[in-house]
């Protein structure tokens, strides 16, 4: 008895996918190419130097630092993971990516996403603990909690993140190797499968919805309960400035949750609505923004990231010098 068609992975993927960039938006591509580039340097730049001064200063070994070094670690693995490429799309057309390469990138994108928000939490908690606790900021977040938390979030993402780059991987491409966008986003790949993509898109979008939904609910709680806080400070001064502090840290972070969170259900339920050079833009922003802003809000606003900051480069440029 003939079975029914069987589909072979290593015959039927693709050698190379290629990305389109931006749909519609060609003519502006040497200037997205320069922004890019500039948000890019700017973002390795502030990331490495965050990384070298906590790594170099033993004063700086409190939670707080340590979730901001973690941090600028994976803005650097995030926004490395997709501008490059963006860039030589945009710059020289260079628009071929082979097949593991694609599958790679994506992987590293949706990780790399997954364990930003939880260190955006736990960076909520320390700040939580910090304003509301102040007495007892020792005795609870004590080292190995903060290792303990910082491994739980690195496990929740691969866990997370492996089977959908894992199930995408294995379905069949038999047709078009053109990729609608500016890189190997999991739902414009998955459209060009040849079978039923259902399955891993909908995994995608309940994966990210409980893991960011929890996030978000979480950190908007911390944040009431440091505004309840702050508001019963007794000096105007210190309110104003918690209040700065915390105004920056959720811009930031709605600059991370907003656009990416609007990418993927738009991409679900409006997806013949919105432009499509308004859904890839959505998506490439939230991946290079919160790298390029995370230095200067989390880093540079900080006195004693700052005082330090400057040490290093003075350091930096009498040797060089």
């Amino acid at each position: 008895m003939m079975s029914g068609p069987s589909y072979n992975h290593t015959m039927e993927s693709p050698a190379t996918f290629l990305l389109v960039g931006i749909p519609g938006l060609q003519s502006s591509y040497l200037g997205l190419a320069i922004s890019f580039s500039a948000m890019y340097s700017t973002a390795l730049l502030g990331n490495t130097l965050i990384i070298a001064v906590i790594c170099t200063d033993s004063t700086l070994q409190e939670p707080m630092y340590v979730f901001l070094c973690v941090l600028a670690a994976v803005d650097i693995v995030m926004a490395s993971s997709v501008v490059p490429k963006m860039v030589s799309i945009f710059s020289s057309g260079d628009s071929s990516i082979s097949f593991n390469a694609c599958f790679t990138q994506m992987y590293f994108i949706h990780t790399a996403t997954a364990v930003e928000t939880g260190l955006l939490l736990a960076m909520a908690f320390d700040r939580y603990v910090a304003i509301c606790k102040p007495l007892h900021y020792k005795q609870i977040l004590k080292p190995k909690l903060v290792l303990g938390l910082c491994v739980t979030i690195i496990s929740r993402a691969v866990i997370s993140v492996t089977p959908l780059s894992w199930m995408l991987s294995h379905l069949p491409f038999c047709g078009s190797n053109v990729v609608f966008h500016s890189y190997c986003e999991h739902m414009a790949v998955a459209k060009l499968v040849c079978a039923d993509p259902t399955p891993t898109s909908l995994y995608s979008l309940i994966c990210s919805s409980i893991i960011v939904g929890f996030d978000i609910v979480f950190i908007a709680a911390s944040y009431i309960f440091i505004l309840r806080a702050v508001f019963s400070l007794s000096s105007k001064n210190a309110q104003q400035k918690a209040l700065s502090t915390c105004g920056s840290h959720v811009g930031v972070m709605c600059l991370f949750y907003l656009p990416g969170m609007a990418s993927i259900y738009i991409a679900w339920l409006w997806q013949d609505v919105v432009p499509m050079h308004t859904q890839v833009l959505l998506a490439d922003l939230y991946l290079i923004i919160p790298p390029t802003l995370n230095p200067a809000i989390y880093g540079i606003r900080t006195k004693q990231m700052r005082e330090r900051m400057k040490m290093l480069l003075t350091c930096f440029l009498r040797n060089g010098s």
